[in-house]
């Protein structure tokens, strides 16, 4: 079996198992922490996730992120991101559930809480809770309005697998926060999924 047959048929029955989880005990932290065990074990695999199959950004950019699954209703979307230290994605949530576990490399991940009560547009506070490292054998659950921040530090170039409720392109309504103003937004998608 080829390596791109052993990855198809790994993610499939992975997100057969991850449907089955949130279909059946819903969207919970208990619920996540077993969907995040399950996105962890695929990142344990890094002969799946190559630099040959999916090469870093090119020169000058500091992200590349790839589509592995998707249901065809764009839920239960399973991203491959590979990113250069520097970059930095700032404070958002996400409006569904999110898992990343570490292939290769350390993301920090910033965890904060709203501290304002979203009640004015464009208006949001926060204030730091705590980091988690994410590498391999690590990983990092996140409930659809939870805040964080991610960080690539260092020289190396790191692989970590992403995986959403729903597809990235469908976040419409995501807000990314801005600490110093005090303000938020409507978070862009950012960089290109490649497919």
């Amino acid at each position: 079996m080829s390596v791109a047959q052993q990855r198809k048929s790994t993610v499939d029955e992975t997100l057969q198992s991850i449907r089955n989880i949130v279909e059946t005990e819903g969207v919970t932290r208990p619920a996540l922490a077993q969907v995040l065990a399950r996105v962890q074990d695929l990142a344990a695999r890094p002969e799946l996730w190559s630099e040959g199959d999916y090469p870093p950004p090119e020169a000058g950019e500091r992200q590349a992120r790839y589509l592995i699954a998707e249901d065809p209703d764009q839920t239960y979307a399973l991203y491959l991101n590979v990113m250069r230290p520097g970059k930095r994605i700032p404070p958002h949530n996400h409006t569904t559930w999110a898992c990343v576990a570490g292939v290769s490399g350390i993301e920090y991940n910033d965890v904060y809480r709203r501290t304002d009560d979203g009640s004015r547009p464009g208006f949001g506070t926060l204030a730091h809770s705590h980091t988690v490292e994410v590498g391999p054998g690590t990983g990092i659950a996140l409930l659809p309005d939870d805040i964080h921040s991610v960080e690539i530090r260092g020289d190396d170039v790191i692989r970590h697998l992403h995986m959403y409720g729903r597809a990235l392109e469908t976040l419409t309504e995501r807000l990314s926060f801005d600490l110093e103003q005090g303000t938020c937004q409507v978070m862009q998608v950012g960089v290109q999924t490649r497919r």
